[in-house]
């Protein structure tokens, strides 16, 4: 929350001090802020014509080293940049600063088929350590899991590995797959599969489940009560000018939180 409000605040103050420049804007990163970042951009280039975004995945790793590289206008991040991120960016003479734009819930997701509504925290660990590979253990059917994961460039590998592996190591069997729409297909195709993914990307191909019987949704992350939620931020290099600021303007504006709350995603306010 503390970071958040910092970025926020910071948003507020520039917005006050920022001049436009016409020109290109480049936004790589998270799978999981693409949807946002995609839908602002389009609304955003509707007002400035002049202003040409191009909007990339890749994961939230690769985008914070855009950053760093200085390959990148806007980095989109499903999680919080690490220390030796920001040492290697100032190493090559670049501050990134971040601005929270949303929050997520981290999703667990089954096939449509699969009976299984709930699962605590210790059971989804256990299951992506591989100490539950079978669904009767679980209350399921007697039929091996398959787990799928996420590669380590992304922030959602990072958020889950920390809320709930908590340092332990994902098992070797796990199914690995590069974006969150990735899942979604994975998952929906595969009877037998769980997975996670961020708010945005539910929809009816997979179910839901519950943590700790919790549901992921608006208020259960607002009230802090859902155990798996993060914030979504975009970084930029050094404090926005032109159209950086801008955009990144136009995103925590109430339109901007509008396309927010619009890609299945939470609102800042």
């Amino acid at each position: 929350m503390k970071k958040s409000a910092i970025a926020l605040a910071l948003a507020a103050t520039l917005s006050l001090v920022g001049s436009a420049f016409a020109g290109d804007l480049v936004i790589k990163g998270s799978t999981t802020v693409l949807p946002i970042a995609q839908s602002a951009a389009e609304k955003f280039m509707e007002s400035n014509s002049d202003v040409a975004i191009t909007v990339s995945g890749g994961g939230s790793g690769n985008g914070i080293k855009a950053i760093i590289d200085g390959t990148t206008d806007v980095a989109n991040a499903s999680r919080f940049i690490k220390n030796k991120e920001v040492s290697a960016a100032v190493e090559n003479g670049t501050y990134p600063v971040p601005f929270a734009v949303a929050m997520d819930a981290l999703i667990p997701v089954v096939h449509p088929s699969n009976r299984i509504k709930d699962l605590s925290i210790e059971q989804l660990k256990k299951i992506y350590k591989g100490e539950i590979t079978n669904w009767k253990e679980v209350g399921g059917a007697d039929a091996k899991i398959a787990v799928v994961g996420r590669d380590t460039s992304s922030g959602t590998y990072e958020v889950w590995e920390s809320k709930i592996m908590n340092k332990d190591r994902v098992t070797q069997r796990a199914l690995v797959v590069a974006s969150n729409g990735a899942m979604v297909q994975t998952v929906a195709k595969n009877k037998l599969a769980i997975g996670y993914i961020g708010l945005g990307y539910l929809d009816k191909s997979v179910n839901a489940l519950t943590v700790g019987g919790i549901e992921g949704t608006v208020k259960s992350v607002l009230d802090g009560d859902y155990p798996v939620s993060r914030y979504l931020y975009m970084f930029t290099k050094g404090w926005p000018t032109g159209d950086t600021l801008k955009f990144i303007n136009f995103v925590l504006s109430d339109a901007g939180q509008e396309i927010v709350g619009n890609t299945g995603y939470i609102p800042l306010r």
